[in-house]
């Protein structure tokens, strides 16, 4: 415990980490093209990452980061999920219907 002070284990004396990435950008266009409620998440965790790195503590900034990131994920997944389901969908009807007709 070397490099930590008396303000407990989240603030280091000497060296600091970098700054951890927010995905505040990504988030905001999770929110606005894919998943709204999941982008929010992500937007709320996204804001807190600057917040507590210059709060020097820099394991929860680090925690946020990495939750903004995953939020950002989960909010993509069900657009991917419904975009395959739909291009599977089409490309079933497209194979019936060039069945049912006769110059296919």
């Amino acid at each position: 415990m070397d490099n930590f002070n008396a303000q407990g284990p989240n603030h280091y004396e000497g060296t600091v980490p970098p700054r951890p990435d927010n995905y505040l950008v990504w988030a905001i266009l999770a929110t606005v093209f894919c998943c709204l409620p999941f982008g929010i998440v992500a937007i709320v965790y996204a804001s807190k990452v600057n917040t507590l790195y210059d709060a020097r503590e820099y394991e929860a900034a680090m925690r946020a980061s990495n939750d903004a990131k995953k939020w950002c994920i989960i909010s993509v997944i069900p657009v991917i999920a419904i975009s395959l389901f739909y291009l599977a969908v089409l490309a079933i009807a497209a194979i019936f219907g060039c069945m049912a007709s006769v110059g296919c």
